[in-house]
């Protein structure tokens, strides 16, 4: 939780690199897995999310990160996946949300996702719920063909996709932008074990393979990831993958890298050898859509509070009667997302942090001056208000979550 925001995350975001493409495939009898049919890649959404790193505190109690989540940027991803998919002659394309529960940031990936896969009648698509898909990738990922997902999901289950594999030394990741590209194994910098000549440098080498079919060099990648497919059949391996019974010899960082070389111009005999066409390019077009007609009809006023018993009666009332204006009136009081007023349950648990939601009664748009008056009476009625969200319709549609319990 300490420490610098994440380098890495900040090299993707700043040069656009909204693509995060992590293949898996198993290597059986070699490196051990229970399911040696696996071929899955993984496309994940690479620059927003929570990942975005928008934090704030602002009672004692409770911390909030905001989750960004914008049309293009879904379009741009699941865009990107499909063609990936068309270019690689894959079948069919997975999308992983969480959309129950969150149905307007996840709910729009869905959407966007669903209205795309329409344009590639070639391919197939299908939708899952991220915990089960989760419980896929980990039970039954040859069912699996493409994912795409968001940020945070997708970070999750790359990691599950790779122990499935084999390992997480194993695999590489390619971060695809329109204009620059940035590669990497998947398992980040592992310090614990730097310097010590024991890992397993085939997620690194994978990754530079990715950049080099990205740069037009797919021979020269072929040409390394045969020789280290052709290491793997000989039973050269690093600790992570060594087993007794099937392995031949155990070594280090070095060893295996020296022995990779050594099988420059070979072929495996028994792994399907790596082929790239030379002329596959990935190329998307996301245009700017119109802007839609935006009505704003409310707006939620964040409240630090902490009155005795923490009564939500009590808040409520005073709100009702002392922070009214003409056109804005208290609707609903929730606490941590759940209905606390009015006739909110008494055994709900309540924290310093009160979401108050005023609209108009009669339903007629407001403008900004409104919420400015409403601000200045939750001020004068003693109130200390530490944020507000804006509740709009768009194209006539709400815009916004309701509570539990609205």
């Amino acid at each position: 939780g300490g420490g610098y925001k994440s380098l890495n995350v900040t090299i993707r975001k700043s040069l656009g690199l909204f693509s995060n493409v992590r293949p898996f495939r198993a290597y059986p009898p070699y490196v051990p897995s229970h399911f040696p049919h696996m071929d899955l890649v993984i496309v994940r959404e690479n620059e927003e999310d929570l990942y975005a790193g928008i934090e704030h505190q602002q009672t004692s109690e409770v911390v909030q990160t905001l989750k960004l989540v914008s049309e293009p940027g879904s379009e741009k991803i699941i865009r990107y996946a499909f063609e990936y998919a068309r270019a690689y002659n894959r079948k069919k394309v997975t999308c992983m949300t969480k959309d129950n529960i969150m149905k307007h940031s996840d709910g729009m990936f869905h959407k966007v996702f669903n209205e795309i896969a329409k344009e590639y009648p070639d391919i197939a698509a299908d939708h899952w719920i991220i915990d089960i898909g989760s419980a896929v990738v980990a039970a039954r990922p040859e069912s699996l063909d493409v994912v795409v997902t968001l940020n945070l999901y997708g970070d999750v289950i790359s990691d599950i996709a790779a122990e499935v594999a084999g390992s997480v030394g194993m695999a590489g990741s390619a971060n695809i932008g329109m204009n620059h590209a940035m590669f990497e194994a998947i398992h980040g910098s592992a310090p614990d074990i730097a310097g010590q000549n024991i890992a397993n440098p085939s997620g690194l080498l994978n990754g530079a393979c990715m950049m080099l079919v990205q740069l037009g060099k797919a021979d020269k990648a072929e040409l390394i990831q045969n020789a280290w497919l052709k290491t793997l059949e000989d039973g050269i391996h690093t600790g992570d993958i060594y087993r007794s019974q099937r392995s031949v010899e155990r070594v280090g960082t070095k060893e295996f890298a020296d022995a990779v070389i050594e099988r420059l111009g070979q072929k495996p005999s028994k792994l399907k050898p790596v082929h790239y066409d030379e002329n596959v390019k990935i190329s998307i077009d996301v245009k700017e859509k119109p802007a839609k007609k935006k009505e704003l009809v409310g707006v939620d006023v964040f409240i630090d509070w902490r009155g005795e018993n923490r009564d939500a009666d009590e808040i409520g009332d005073r709100l009702l009667k002392d922070a009214s204006t003409d056109k804005l009136k208290l609707k609903l009081i929730s606490n941590r997302g759940v209905l606390v007023y009015p006739n909110g349950m008494p055994e709900t648990f309540k924290t310093d942090h009160w979401r108050c939601r005023f609209t108009n009664p009669n339903g007629e748009i407001l403008q900004n001056g409104d919420v400015i008056e409403l601000l200045g009476k939750v001020q004068a009625a003693g109130f200390d208000f530490i944020k507000t969200e804006h509740l709009y319709h768009f194209d006539g549609e709400r815009a916004y979550s309701l509570s539990q319990g609205e």
